[in-house]
C-alpha cells in the first residue's frame, strides 16, 4: 500500500527544491516522523507538516 498527503507547509527536498503547500507526496514510515517523496525526490516529513490523504495499492 502507498500512502498519499498533501503537505501543509512549504517544505525543502534532499534536492534543495523548496515544495509548496498543497503539493502531493507520498508518505512512507510511521510515527512523529516519516519519510516523503515527491518525484523521487526525499522529503524528510514531521507530523505536523503533512495532512494524510487516501491510500492507493502499489
Amino acid at each position: 500500500m502507498t500512502r498519499r498527503g498533501t503537505l501543509l507547509v512549504p517544505v525543502a527536498g534532499l534536492s534543495g527544491v523548496v515544495y509548496p503547500a498543497g503539493t502531493a507526496v507520498v508518505v512512507r514510515g510511521r510515527g512523529a516522523t516519516v519519510d516523503g517523496f515527491v518525484d523521487g525526490d526525499w522529503l524528510p516529513l514531521h507530523w505536523y507538516e503533512f495532512a494524510e490523504g487516501g491510500q492507493s495499492a502499489d
